[in-house]
């Protein structure tokens, strides 16, 4: 394993100006190490499209993986392993100024990738070009932020080729999309990519609400109910349905435990906030509050298992992996769950059961059917894990994270038993 003694040793008794100069060596050394790990990412790349083209895959199935065997060397998430395949391709392969103005520091990784970003739509000829007239002459880099980095960038695509960049504008509608991601104090962040001329147009509504709404709320808090409003169709005072897959125990439940809950698709929240979210759902005439039991196990606090013979998941137990695993169980991918497969494929003897059911978003499920990839699952303590192998050799691991509420560490084996038994007869 790589020592990293010498780069984290720092003397603190150094004066600011040898200070100052260990952080500027340590910025120009991150972004020598960016431009390594994309030579690097290219190479294995290279590597691995050659191996397949000798074993007869196909073109358009060569290298699948490879980004997310990248994601997991960097423990990032597959989506960015994307990025920074796409990103060493193209520095290795078209864009050698950049490259060295990244090895050299002048470039940080996150700027190189901006200028990677708008030349993307342009010809490798154009691509090249435009490397130069950015690059070629560091000095040319010296002082110029992100924005500035961005805005060059873009003026010289679209001297070299604006038809290309406009049509690259058309294509960007079809990538319009809608997320969420958790902020702090149970709050959530909404994202919408759209068009440009919905964009403003939501925006334009949302502030038309602000002028002409006069009360004790802020313009923030008019434009966010107004946001809500409009799209539940009903008022933003009025209290969500709430179905306990918002996860919580029945000791957090009633007020004597306070063990966060957990919202499907949000994560934890105070046991206090779930208790409101249900009490005020209870409470309104115009909404409702339902309850799924979950049975959990008694000392690792997952949730017990539930099997079927039939080659999918049946609802219920796909439902039952859903809630188990939360989020794509490939290591470092926070991904929504999209699919629901086995760990050991059906065609290999894996069974249709939650010990080898794995919640997946769709990228990770269709890489890990590629050519040496592999997946197992086991189960101790009630701690269900899943070791995937990558073509290389390389081990990862990932657990599902516990059910809300205390866990029971004083049990006996037999009573462990006891309980998983009654469990799997109710929850059958």
């Amino acid at each position: 394993m790589f020592d990293t003694t010498a780069l984290t040793s720092v003397d603190a008794l150094a004066d600011e100006a040898e200070l100052i100069a260990v952080i500027a060596d340590l910025e120009r050394l991150k972004a020598a190490a960016a431009a390594g790990q994309a030579r690097a990412t290219a190479a294995l790349d290279k590597h691995r499209r050659e191996e397949e083209a000798a074993a007869g895959v196909p073109a358009k199935r060569r290298g699948r993986g490879v980004s997310s065997e990248v994601a997991l060397a960097r423990r990032d998430s597959p989506s960015c392993g994307n990025r920074h395949l796409g990103f060493a391709k193209a520095l290795v392969d078209e864009m050698p100024y950049t490259l060295a103005a990244l090895e050299c520091g002048a470039l940080s990784e996150w700027r190189a990738t901006l200028i990677v970003r708008e030349s993307a739509c342009l010809s490798i000829e154009d691509r090249r070009t435009l490397d130069a007239e950015m690059c070629a002459d560091i000095s040319n880099l010296d002082g110029k932020g992100n924005s500035r980095i961005t805005a060059d960038a873009k003026d010289i695509a679209c001297r070299l080729n604006v038809q290309a960049v406009v049509d690259r504008a058309a294509k960007a509608e079809a990538d319009r999309f809608v997320s969420i991601r958790p902020a702090p104090d149970a709050m959530t962040v909404v994202t919408a990519l759209l068009p440009v001329k919905q964009g403003v147009s939501v925006y334009a509504a949302l502030k038309r609400a602000a002028d002409t709404t006069f009360d004790d709320r802020t313009r923030g808090q008019v434009m966010a109910d107004t946001l809500t409003e409009r799209v539940t169709g009903r008022p933003a005072e009025t209290p969500e349905p709430v179905a306990v897959n918002l996860v919580m125990s029945d000791q957090a439940l009633f007020g004597d435990d306070n063990c966060a809950a957990v919202v499907e698709g949000y994560g934890p929240i105070p046991a206090e906030i779930a208790r409101k979210l249900v009490d005020d759902a209870v409470g309104d005439d115009r909404s409702k509050a339902t309850l799924r039991r979950l049975y959990r196990h008694p000392k690792s606090g997952s949730l017990v298992a539930m099997e079927s013979r039939s080659r999918c998941f049946p609802k219920g137990l796909a439902k039952f992996i859903a809630l188990r695993d939360r989020t794509c169980r490939t290591p470092y991918c926070d991904a929504p769950i999209r699919h629901r497969d086995h760990a050991v494929p059906k065609s290999r003897g894996g069974p249709t059961h939650a010990l080898n059911g794995l919640g997946m978003c769709a990228h990770c499920n269709y890489v890990k059917e590629s050519p040496g990839w592999e997946v197992n699952t086991c189960e101790a303590d009630g701690v269900h894990t899943a070791e995937f192998v990558t073509p290389t050799g390389a081990h990862y691991r990932s657990t599902a994270p516990p059910l809300p509420g205390s866990r029971l560490v004083t049990l006996s084996e037999v009573e462990v038993r006891i309980g998983i038994e009654l469990a799997d007869l109710h929850a059958a």
